[in-house]
């Protein structure tokens, strides 16, 4: 009786085809413009996928600014960072954060949906997030996304 093993399939990092996808979050909920852009950047939409390597496409967000929250999130959610000082926590609901930093909770939405080690690191870079509609990334020629 022969067994037959299962191969694992490795990639070669030069033999990737990586494609820019242009997502455009206005009107659009937050979380799930965060989701479709992790998911396009572990590779998942690939038939190549594997978990352990960087195989996933570059993402481009514009509007991120224009995103929309439900409910009362606008004032209810916080981000918090702390000074590493004794009662050095601070927070700031999501309505003042975009004034500030109109991409910051793109970024971190983002951020919280890849995997939180050295690839989820390599992985954030692929993806260039901006407050209004104007990107330089014209010459890629991204390809738009429906969500």
């Amino acid at each position: 009786m022969k067994v037959e093993f299962m191969k694992t399939i490795f990639i070669k990092p030069q033999s990737i085809e990586r494609k820019w996808y242009l997502i455009d979050a206005e009107g659009k909920p937050l979380g799930r413009v965060a989701a479709e852009a992790a998911y396009i950047l572990r590779g998942k939409n690939k038939a190549e996928y594997v978990p352990h390597q960087e195989i996933g496409d570059y993402v481009i967000i514009i509007n991120a600014a224009k995103a929309k929250v439900t409910g009362n999130k606008m004032a209810d959610k916080m981000y918090y960072r702390h000074s590493m000082y004794p009662g050095g926590l601070k927070a700031e609901p999501y309505g003042k954060m975009v004034v500030r930093k109109p991409t910051y909770p793109m970024e971190h939405a983002v951020k919280g949906m890849l995997p939180n080690n050295r690839l989820g690191r390599k992985l954030f870079n692929n993806v260039k997030i901006y407050a209004g509609a104007e990107h330089p990334h014209m010459a890629q020629q991204p390809v738009a996304v429906e969500i």
